[in-house]
């Protein structure tokens, strides 16, 4: 067992989902039990890293062990996975009662183990932050007791010259004992930083394992697409027709009324769909992939971080902990974080609108907050848009940023690319309740675009690539892959701040357009939400406009 997967206490209370769920972690090497029978004893004995709590949702207040384990000094770090069958609104529910991360039944094993290793590296890099900060109250205190001592030394010898060389070795001492501790601590911190990566340094082999499984979740997903609503609407006027066809004269008449209704709602829905293909036409071309490579460096050196070095496979060195070997004083490449959002083209200058937490992605970022606390910054490396049919890349940096709301410009030159700039709405009459809306983006960046190609391109671009980001961009852009995705929802509410919709989105569609039934923008999409589905929401239009003022 290789206990460096980290511990997870499994608590379900149905016998063939425990089951299912321990063989999944078991086989991904994780110490896992199922032991409960003595309550929170148990937790304290086993010390889980994550718990995963199966949890029906009608009981979802009755967690008494969520509520033990989150109230607890000794527990409350550990992190908790919980199992709730039903859809966001449980999940919502789930996150409010204190869990870390909800996860619907029945589930994927992949996403499962992906949930499990994500809540362990967040727990990794707390307990890292904590030993930082118990060290850095040791050494100060440590500090203070030595300076103490120094001090009465330099009382005791103060008319000898011996004094001076006395406290010139003490302190160089202490100064190579403390240095040599704070530069272990950065090296932790540092190795932190790079976990949090989710596409930089890949290999060959791993972009390719990546872009197989994302493709077959979408081949998976393929046998569910059609609008569920229109299928069921046909249904039901089929039904109805054969029913009108068999009936009285009297039951004919409530029945022809029941089928108007049910045209009159599948005309309406194919209506949306015709002005969603409307736009679509006239401006996917105008909404681009947004690439941000961040670097990070020293505050006061301005050093960047770099790897220590790679091995023959491309892939980072690591440490007897495989934490990657990275430094200040490395001759090997920085180490980058790759972001990903969405933009669209808003004037014939080359403006594009964009979110706050894209243009500046440490922005409201607590994982990396945490991280660049103890000494380093980011720094923005590169920021380029790719747009659908645009075989080059455009360099942009950002122009303006809201202080109002999380939105920005950012700005690069498109002159001679031909691209369309988008129309926006003009004042609050442009957003409606209920009205239908159209959500143009890159929701999950790569991965969407790489699971509407073929096995064939995606190993093609694998090895052209290496799994480097920046390449595995220029090449989907030279062949011309690039292109958003489209959604289709309604507006739920419109307040003064945001507005509420259903059309799906999920990370890396940050920054879309939501476009009402006139085609014209009405606002700035910025949820981020790990999974299909739910209420999402965007920025007004507004407050978009209000930055492209001169």
């Amino acid at each position: 067992m290789n206990s460096k997967a980290g511990k997870v206490l499994v608590v379900e209370s149905d016998d063939r989902l425990r089951e299912q769920i321990v063989a999944v972690l078991t086989g991904a090497g994780f110490e896992v039990t199922t032991d409960y029978q003595e309550g929170m004893k148990a937790v304290l004995a086993f010390d889980p890293d994550v718990v995963v709590l199966g949890a029906d949702p009608p009981q979802l207040d009755c967690c008494d062990l969520l509520s033990e384990i989150k109230g607890s000094e000794r527990t409350q770090n550990v992190r908790v996975v919980m199992l709730s069958p039903g859809g966001s609104g449980e999940r919502t529910r789930g996150m409010d009662l204190g869990a870390d991360d909800v996860l619907s039944i029945p589930f994927d094993p992949h996403e499962l183990l992906s949930r499990v290793r994500s809540q362990l590296r967040i727990k990794h890099l707390a307990d890292e932050f904590r030993e930082r900060l118990r060290l850095a109250e040791e050494n100060r205190n440590t500090t203070q007791q030595v300076m103490t001592a120094v001090n009465e030394e330099r009382r005791t010898f103060r008319r000898s010259g011996l004094a001076s060389v006395v406290l010139l070795i003490v302190v160089g001492l202490v100064f190579l004992f403390f240095y040599r501790r704070t530069q272990e601590q950065n090296t932790r911190v540092y190795a932190a930083i790079t976990r949090l990566q989710a596409t930089g340094m890949q290999t060959q082999q791993q972009l390719m394992e990546r872009s197989r499984r994302v493709r077959d979740d979408g081949e998976r997903g393929l046998s569910k697409t059609g609008d569920p609503q229109k299928i069921q609407l046909q249904k039901k006027s089929e039904e109805l027709r054969s029913q009108i066809a068999v009936s009285g004269t009297e039951d004919a008449s409530a029945l022809q009324k029941q089928l108007t209704a049910v045209q009159n709602r599948l005309q309406k829905i194919e209506t949306e769909g015709k002005f969603a293909e409307r736009i679509i036409q006239a401006y996917e071309p105008s909404v681009c992939l947004i690439h941000v490579v961040l670097a990070f460096r020293e505050h006061t050196t301005g050093s960047r971080l770099r790897y220590a070095g790679v091995t023959s496979t491309g892939a980072p060195a690591t440490d007897e902990h495989s934490n990657p070997l990275v430094s200040l004083t490395g001759n090997g490449p920085e180490v980058h974080l790759d972001i990903f959002g969405t933009g669209f083209l808003v004037s014939d200058t080359g403006e594009i609108l964009t979110n706050h937490h894209v243009a500046e992605p440490w922005w409201q970022n607590d994982e990396l907050k945490e991280a660049l606390d103890q000494g380093v910054e980011p720094v923005i490396a590169e920021m380029t848009a790719y747009f659908p049919g645009i075989v080059n890349e455009v360099a942009a940096n950002t122009e303006k940023i809201s202080s109002a709301a999380d939105v920005a410009v950012v700005k690069g030159n498109v002159s001679g690319l031909g691209i369309k700039q988008i129309a926006l709405a003009d004042g609050r009459r442009s957003t409606v309740s209920g009205g239908p809306v159209v959500l143009v983006g890159y929701p999950t960046a790569l991965d969407a675009i790489l699971a509407r190609a073929g096995a064939e391109t995606i190993e093609s671009i694998a090895t052209v690539s290496k799994g480097d980001p920046k390449q595995v961009m220029q090449e989907l852009a030279r062949r011309k892959l690039i292109r958003p995705t489209t959604t289709q929802g309604h507006i739920g509410a419109v307040l003064p701040d945001k507005i509420v919709y259903d059309a799906q989105t999920t990370s890396g569609g940050s920054g879309g357009p939501l476009f009402n039934n006139e085609g014209k923008v009405i606002g700035i999409n910025f949820a981020m939400v790990r999974e299909f589905g739910g209420s999402n929401f965007a920025i007004p239009v507004v407050y978009g406009k209000s930055l492209l003022r001169p």
